[in-house]
């Protein structure tokens, strides 16, 4: 089938201006305005002083319901963990120092200690994962008899997938997946979708309205399906979601937010508007989207590790914050009234790389939500939610970069009165997250400034009985978590889903051996982003690739090179020192200098495919996919990359409605 004709558009125009003369911008209801105002922020100083003043004006408040108990009591033990075991790391690093050596010691024992600490953390939440999945928890929010509650009439719920110059044939055919797995629910009468486009390329535009025109046929007097090009392309995805809320949000009482890479099959998104129905006092409802789709050997790690830890990691995230999760910002369910009330987000002034529009909108929006009374939940158990991930290490790099200004924008924001004190603690966390990077260059720089300078007793103190027990310590911290995730896969008898337990204690060797050699190449780009967002270097926005793409090694060594040099330097600096320091700069020296042949053999599809052929790395999604999966996938096939025309799938019939 071919595209739609639309006059004025010239379907091989690349243009970087929005389209101008492109008909029908608009397919949907009569518009029924609303608000949603951004109340203006605080600012940090202004923001603290009500905040101080707040917390002595006031009698406390004791937790209202039960979970908010158990929650207070579960984090002091996260905290109190974490801080003793950073003034263990502290205790071992400590030696005597003085003169100019004493400095640099008592850096490097500040950083042992903080590290530490930050990576306790993590430890304690996949044990606490580990706790949750062998004892239950009674405080999380059940998901039994979901199937009992009805959905009212006047419950309705918006499907909306904001969009922007995306491969526009990947993007309908998962969404045509999700459309039919939900009318197989026999609920779609309480669901619209909304295609909400900020595309700016004329071709693509055309491509977008031909692809949405034929889906809306095809379900035609089944499901109502809407297409809005905005005109005005502000505040990116966050500002497409508040422009569809001002123009129908009144009609809704709940919105499912999709990515351009989300599928969900129609099971879940009828449980989660149930959930909704069941919940009033819930605002958002997140659920842990599992990665899927690409062959290539860095996604497969990345989707292998998802899979086997991911669970482990949000079973325990949700144990401790409980009705005050994050939000990832899709793949999951708002209530639209509060959510236009609440989660106004106006940019922060200033210049420079931490002003204008917030880029991490999401978690601003959950702590706005529950700074209003409304719960955020996190709902691991939940299944038939996916996404894809990054297809290569420069892709997944690029997406951290705007991950990291997002996140350190936030921090300015952590004083705003009302916050919850976990939400506070999420948006100090989620950007230390990124500077612990530069602290780990920090604390390796230290020590090699330490070794290099003959410190007094530091040479021997790195050979001693104390700095083992460190390393050894670190490790545990670091892998402990891996084998608590293959417990919870032998536990649930799941091994045969991954290909067996040989074959899964294969991979997760595999696994485990690619993500060391890739954590100081992303200690050193994440060191830069840093750096970036501090100093206001400009950053580049774009929709990632839904396909393979292969990096070649001219991009690789342009990107990556830089920082081998350094590491061979560094290296070569610490060896003719002494076996001591070349020891101590060795695993992170010789990572950085595989950096280019990691990012290229990482984007390599030949490399993901045998490995698979081998039945290493794989996932359930593959090995037995979710049906809503397989539709997408095959339809996808025979659509050619970055076409929109679904082409001989339209006169394909829909299954009726409770059909397999």
């Amino acid at each position: 089938m071919n595209f739609i004709a639309l006059p004025g558009v010239r379907a091989k125009q690349h243009s970087s201006t929005h389209p101008t003369r492109t008909p029908l911008r608009v397919s949907g209801p009569p518009l029924r305005r609303g608000s949603m105002t951004a109340r203006p922020w605080h600012g940090f100083w202004q923001g603290l002083r009500r905040s101080i003043a707040a917390m002595t004006g006031q009698p406390h408040v004791a937790p209202a319901r039960p979970w908010e108990f158990a929650a207070r009591r579960r984090r002091r033990v996260l905290v109190a963990a974490a801080l003793l075991a950073g003034m263990g790391g502290a205790w071992l690093t400590s030696t005597p120092g003085n003169g100019t050596a004493a400095g640099w010691q008592a850096m490097h024992l500040a950083l042992s200690a903080l590290l530490i600490a930050w990576i306790s953390a993590g430890f304690l939440t996949a044990l606490m994962g580990l706790f949750a999945h062998l004892r239950g928890d009674r405080h999380a929010l059940a998901l039994d008899g979901l199937e009992q509650v009805a959905l009212r009439p006047n419950a309705r719920t918006a499907i909306i997938m904001p969009i922007c110059n995306e491969d526009v044939g990947a993007v309908f055919a998962g969404l045509r997946a999700t459309c039919e797995s939900l009318l197989r629910t026999g609920q779609a009468r309480h669901f619209d979708v909304y295609i909400l486009s900020d595309s700016n390329r004329n071709a693509l535009c055309a491509a977008e309205l031909a692809a949405h025109a034929q889906l809306r046929a095809l379900f035609s007097g089944q499901l109502n399906i809407y297409y809005r090009l905005r005109r005005r392309r502000t505040r990116r995805k966050a500002g497409n979601v508040a422009d569809f809320c001002r123009r129908w949000g009144r009609n809704y009482a709940y919105m499912v937010v999709l990515d351009a890479d989300s599928i969900m099959s129609g099971d879940c998104l009828v449980n989660l508007a149930r959930l909704m129905e069941r919940e009033p006092r819930a605002g958002i409802i997140q659920t842990a989207p599992q990665a899927f789709g690409l062959d290539t050997l860095h996604a497969r790690m990345q989707q292998f590790s998802s899979s086997v830890m991911g669970r482990l990691f949000t079973l325990g995230m949700r144990y401790w914050q409980l009705g005050e999760s994050h939000y990832w910002g899709h793949n999951a369910i708002l209530r639209v009234e509060p959510f236009m009330r609440l989660c106004g987000l106006p940019p922060l002034k200033g210049q420079g790389g931490l002003s204008g529009d917030i880029l991490s909108h999401d978690f601003m929006e959950a702590a706005l939500m529950r700074r209003g009374g409304y719960e955020v939940w996190l709902v691991p158990e939940l299944q038939g939610s996916y996404e894809q991930l990054p297809p290569n290490l420069i892709e997944e790099l690029r997406r951290d970069r705007r991950w990291c200004q997002g996140n350190l924008m936030n921090l300015r924001l952590i004083a705003e009165p009302g916050l919850r004190g976990v939400h506070r603690a999420m948006l100090a966390t989620a950007a230390f997250a990124y500077a612990s990077a530069p602290l780990w260059a920090a604390f390796l720089l230290s020590g090699l400034v330490l070794l290099l300078g003959d410190a007094p007793g530091f040479a021997h103190h790195m050979a001693g009985s104390a700095q083992i027990t460190l390393w050894a310590a670190t490790a545990t911290l670091l892998f402990a978590p891996r084998l608590m995730a293959l417990l919870l896969v032998l536990n649930q008898r799941e091994a045969a889903r991954y290909g067996g337990r040989a074959a899964l204690a294969r991979s997760m060797l595999l696994e485990t051996l690619w993500s060391v050699l890739l954590a100081p190449v992303r200690m050193a780009a994440h060191s830069l982003f840093v750096l970036g967002a501090l100093t206001g270097l400009k950053l580049e926005w774009r929709s990632p690739p839904r396909e393979a793409v292969d990096v070649g090694w001219g991009e690789a060594a342009r990107r990556f090179a830089p920082y081998a040099v350094l590491a061979l330097g560094a290296l070569c600096a610490a060896a003719a020192k002494g076996s001591v320091e070349a020891i101590w700069m060795l695993p992170a020296s010789v990572a950085l200098i595989l950096g280019p042949a990691l990012a290229v053999w990482g984007s390599r599809v030949g490399a993901g495919r045998a490995l698979r052929r081998r039945g290493m790395a794989c996932i359930p999604e593959e090995l037995a996919p979710p049906a809503v999966l397989r539709t997408a996938q095959r339809y996808s096939r025979n659509v050619p990359a970055g076409t929109a025309t679904l082409g001989a799938l339209l006169p394909e019939p829909l299954p009726a409605a409770g059909s397999a």
